[in-house]
Formats: structure tokens, sequence, C-alpha cells
């Protein structure tokens, strides 16, 4: 009976924050909008959008969320940094942020790699 409830307050939280989502990306439309340019990093923003829903649908639908959501969350997020950065930052900065995508893209891949028949034990 109390797992009822905990399953109500996820499913409730689950809608916030879908309408939260939804909401952030009707004010970025707007703002693009309203200056009336699209750049790169507005459209990747998008994308991070995107793939909350994605995994607020998987959550809402199996009750799990693959680790792989996140992580390309993080991909996009450290793509668009990398974007917005000017050109006086530190280069270091940069060497930082591309290798932190190349940690989570290795991280994709060993996540990919597990259902490879190749990789699994007999």
């Amino acid at each position: 009976m109390k797992g009822k409830y905990f399953d109500i307050v996820e499913k409730v939280i689950l809608v916030i924050l879908l309408f939260a989502t939804i909401t952030a990306i009707g004010q970025e439309i707007k703002k693009t909008l309203v200056i009336g340019e699209v750049t790169l990093a507005d459209i990747l923003l998008l994308f991070i959008f995107l793939e909350v829903i994605g995994m607020i649908k998987e959550y809402y639908l199996e009750n799990r969320i693959a680790i792989s959501h996140p992580i390309f969350i993080a991909i996009t997020a450290l793509a668009r940094l990398i974007i917005l950065q000017r050109k006086d930052f530190d280069p270091q900065i940069l060497i930082y942020e591309a290798g932190a995508i190349l940690i989570l893209s290795l991280a994709i891949l060993a996540l990919r790699a597990r259902k490879i028949a190749f990789f699994r034990p007999d």
C-alpha cells in the first residue's frame, strides 16, 4: 500500500518535469523568434530538452532510465559549452571539455559492447 503512494508521487513529479521541460522549450523558441536568429547552441539546447523528454517518457512507461540518456545529455551539453566559448577563453578548458566528451563517448561504446556476443561470457 505504501509503495502505491510513492508511485503516485513519482508520476506527479514526472508530469511536473514534463511541463517544466515543455515550458523551457517554449521559452527558448520565443527567445529565438524575438532575436530572429537560430544558432547551433540553440539547436543543441533543444536536443537536450528532447533527450529529457525521452527520459521522462521512458521512466513513466517502464519505471527505468537507460544510463545512455544522461550520458547523451552530458555530451550534448559539453558540445554546447564548446560552441558558446569565446576565442579569448583558456584553450586548456577546451581540451578538458573535449576529453570529457571522449570519455563519455567511450562509456557509450562500453555500454553498447555489453550487448555484442563477442564480449559476453558464455
